[in-house]
C-alpha cells in the first residue's frame, strides 16, 4: 500500500486514519451548518468546528453534486473560488486545504493561489485534471465517476466502480475515493451497501482510501433516521470503514468521526510489513477476507494462472453429521491441506483449510454433505 504525502501529511497504513471536514460555499448544498458564503464566517466555522475539533484536512466545495441541482461551469465555479481563497487565508488554525472540483483550470488556480490538494468528485473525467495535480506534486482524491464532467459518481455495481477508479490513470498520490451516495436514480441504497460491504478490495488498487458515508442514505435507512439523527450510524460505520482498510474519512462531525475513527484504527487487525536489512526485500500481509478480494490483488498484477482459493483459508462447523459422514471427511482428507476436528459424542466436526482445498473436497463427497459444503463455499466468494 503506497503512502502518499499531502504536503507533508502522511496518509497510508502505517499513519492514524485521517479527518476531512467539509466546508461549502454552495447554498445547495445539503448539510446547511457547513455552508458559507461569507468568507469571515467561513473562516471561524473552519477553525472552530472543524481545525478546532480536530480535521487534519479541510475539503472546501464550490457547489453540490445532488443530482437534482444543474451543473456549475469551470467559470461559474472560478467566480466562486475567491470566497474559498479568502477563507484560507482568513483561518489562524493549520490544516491541509482541498478543493472539491472537477474542473482542471479551477484546480490549477486554486492549487497557485494556497490550496493544497484537489477533491476531484469526477474522477478525472477532465483529462487533464491528473496532469495539473502531478505538476503541481499535490494528493487528489479521486472519486469513481463515469466520464462525464456532468454528472459525477452515477455509478452502480462494485465492479464498475472498481474499473471507473483507474479512468484516465492515478497519479502517484491520488487517494480513491469509491462514491457512496444517490448521486444518480439508478443507483440504490443497496448499490452502497454493498459497495461498503465490499469496501477491502479497493485497497488491492494499492493507492490510500477516501471515504464520504457521513449521514449517508444507506445508513441511515439502516435506522430509518432522519438526517439530524444520523450522527450516531455515521459514527458506527466510520469505525467499520477504517477496520477494512480507509485511511480518509470525509466528514461534517469531525470531533466525533475522529474518536470513531480511532476506535476503528485501535481494532484493525495488524497487518505485517516487514523490510529486510537492506532494504532490498520488504513483505506486506495483504488485508483479504474473501475469494473475490483475493482476486483483485492477483488481477492487479495480471497473472490470469494464479489459483486465488489457496490464498484463503476458512474453518467451518459442521453439525449433525452421520457417522458414515464423518468418516467420508476423514477418507477424503489425506494428503490434503486440511484439518478435521471431531467430536463423536455430537457428530459436530470443524473442517479448516483453504477456499481450494475445501471447495476440491465437495467433488469427492456425497450428498448432502456435498451439498452444503458447496454452498458455504459459493458464499465466500462473494461475486
Amino acid at each position: 500500500m503506497r503512502t502518499v504525502d499531502a504536503a507533508g501529511l502522511k496518509i497510508g497504513d502505517e499513519y492514524p486514519p485521517r479527518i476531512m471536514g467539509v466546508l461549502n460555499v454552495s447554498q445547495k448544498s445539503p448539510y446547511k451548518p457547513s455552508v458559507f458564503n461569507s468568507a469571515d464566517e467561513a473562516a471561524a466555522y473552519v477553525d472552530e468546528e472543524l481545525i478546532g475539533q480536530g480535521a487534519d484536512i479541510v475539503d472546501i466545495g464550490l457547489e453540490s453534486a445532488n443530482k437534482r441541482f444543474e451543473v456549475l461551469s469551470a467559470e461559474e465555479e472560478l467566480d466562486r473560488l475567491d470566497t474559498a481563497l479568502e477563507t484560507i487565508e482568513s483561518v489562524s488554525g493549520d490544516a491541509i486545504y482541498s478543493i472539491e472540483t472537477r474542473y482542471h483550470e479551477v484546480a490549477d488556480k486554486a492549487l497557485a493561489e494556497g490550496f493544497d490538494m484537489v477533491n476531484d468528485i469526477c474522477g478525472f473525467a477532465d483529462p487533464k485534471m491528473p496532469e495539473v495535480c502531478a505538476d503541481y506534486d499535490v494528493a487528489v482524491g479521486k472519486m469513481a465517476s463515469p466520464p462525464d464532467l456532468e454528472r459525477p459518481g452515477a455509478i452502480e455495481s462494485v465492479d464498475d466502480i472498481y474499473d471507473a477508479l483507474f479512468q484516465n490513470g492515478l497519479t502517484e498520490k491520488t487517494l480513491i475515493d469509491p462514491a457512496f451516495g444517490g448521486w444518480s436514480e439508478d443507483k440504490t441504497l443497496a448499490d452502497d451497501r454493498e459497495t461498503f460491504d465490499r469496501l477491502r478490495e479497493f485497497r488491492a488498487i494499492g493507492q490510500p482510501i477516501l471515504v464520504s458515508i457521513n449521514r449517508k442514505n444507506f445508513l441511515r435507512d439502516v435506522a430509518a433516521r432522519e438526517t439530524e439523527e444520523a450522527l450516531p450510524v455515521s459514527l458506527a460505520a466510520t469505525s467499520m470503514a477504517v477496520e477494512r482498510g480507509a485511511h480518509i474519512i470525509r466528514t461534517h462531525d469531525v470531533s466525533e468521526t475522529q474518536d470513531a475513527a480511532l476506535i476503528g484504527e485501535e481494532f484493525t487487525r495488524e497487518r505485517a510489513a516487514i523490510t529486510g536489512p537492506d532494504e532490498s526485500i520488504s513483505v506486506e500481509a495483504l488485508d483479504i477476507t474473501t475469494l473475490t478480494e483475493a482476486a483483485r490483488h492477483v488481477d492487479r498484477l495480471g497473472d490470469s494462472t494464479a489459483e486465488t482459493g489457496w490464498a484463503v483459508s476458512r474453518l467451518y462447523e459442521l453439525r449433525g453429521l452421520s457417522q458414515n459422514e464423518r468418516k467420508q471427511l476423514n477418507d477424503r482428507i489425506a494428503g490434503e491441506p486440511l484439518t478435521v476436528a471431531v467430536d463423536d459424542a455430537t457428530g459436530t466436526v470443524l473442517l479448516g483449510g483453504p477456499v481450494a482445498a475445501i471447495d476440491n473436497l465437495t467433488e469427492q463427497l456425497a450428498p448432502p454433505l456435498a451439498d452444503v459444503l458447496t454452498a458455504a463455499v459459493e458464499h465466500e466468494r462473494r461475486v
